[in-house]
């Protein structure tokens, strides 16, 4: 496990090297222009000369490899630069949003998961039933449906028709501090839907696994020497069946994020999304590249929890020839 573990990491170096220079790269290219963005509607009236030592203030007037090879460098030493459009410290600027997209994540992979797997199964015990039908369907019509889409009807159902919860926000409009109830109410809407984007997929592949699992000769055995339909599923077609899951740890990842970003906008939550939208729109180099590198560190691990979940629980995979 560790010897994987470490080839992943040297194997996770030069990729995050690419990915921040091609985030320099595509910022440089980029048709808007920092200084102008930083300075606001001041820019207008602004003279050549202020904008040319505003732009030598911000580091925008180097070259793209400097650029890149002084943020890379501070980066290493802990110092990942002072974001213009934030006007914040981009490790502060992370650390106040970070947590509150990590659970807004976390919860919504955990409910999809859960979800999924017993949809799944409960749609595999009995193939072709109306149960399984219904179960496949929705899952298929989730699967092509839009997050922003789903996220709009859930705004536009629960709180504007239902009025049960919140639209978005962390807490209520008139609240002076952040309280565990109000960030619970407001979480509902955004964790479930992202966990709704994410969970056709769980739902369809433990369908298929454990559909499988059914029709394989040590199942009908089982059933034959007539152990429980209990144990059946739970100890033998389930176990097998989730295996094909365990990919999708990795794979989603992703798409979680992507989904987040989308979800974060919709609902006004907190977190990374609206500040790598300002990044992206500002050119912001220091944010921008830090947010991207923490997606993708994302990403490589989420494939690396996979590949280690997979050689864990599957006898036939010895992760010593992963």
């Amino acid at each position: 496990m560790a010897r994987l573990a470490g080839r992943r990491m040297l194997f996770a170096l030069p990729v995050l090297l690419v990915v921040t220079f091609g985030v320099f790269a595509i910022a440089a290219a980029s048709p808007f222009d920092p200084v102008k963005v930083y300075a606001g509607t001041a820019a207008l009236g602004a003279d050549q000369e202020t904008l040319d030592r505003l732009r030598d203030n911000l580091g925008v007037d180097q070259p793209l490899t400097a650029r890149w090879w002084h943020w890379l460098t501070s980066a290493l030493g802990g110092d990942l630069g002072q974001s213009s459009v934030m006007r914040q410290p981009v490790t502060q600027v992370i650390g106040e949003r970070l947590v509150w997209s990590s659970l807004l994540c976390a919860i919504a992979f955990v409910l999809a998961v859960l979800t999924g797997t017993l949809l799944g199964v409960l749609a595999a015990r009995r193939p072709g039933s109306m149960l399984d039908r219904t179960v496949t369907s929705l899952a298929y019509a989730l699967e092509a449906a839009p997050v922003f889409w789903i996220a709009l009807l859930a705004i536009w159902l629960f709180a504007l028709q239902l009025d049960v919860l919140p639209a978005g926000g962390l807490t209520d409009t008139a609240s002076e501090q952040v309280t565990l109830g109000q960030v619970a109410s407001h979480l509902v809407l955004p964790a479930g839907v992202l966990a709704l984007s994410q969970l056709p997929w769980f739902t369809l592949y433990v369908r298929q696994g454990v559909g499988d699992a059914l029709a394989e000769d040590p199942v009908r055995g089982a059933r034959a020497r007539g152990v429980s339909e209990r144990t059946v599923l739970l100890g033998h077609a389930l176990r097998s069946g989730l295996l094909p899951v365990l990919t999708l740890v990795g794979s989603r990842v992703p798409e979680l994020i992507t989904g987040a970003l989308l979800v974060e906008s919709v609902f006004s939550w907190p977190g990374i999304a609206a500040a790598t939208v300002e990044a992206a729109t500002a050119v912001d180099f220091p944010l921008l590249a830090a947010l991207t590198t923490l997606a993708t560190a994302a990403v490589l691990i989420g494939n690396l929890l996979a590949d280690l979940l997979y050689g864990l629980f599957d006898p036939r995979v010895k992760l010593s020839e992963m």
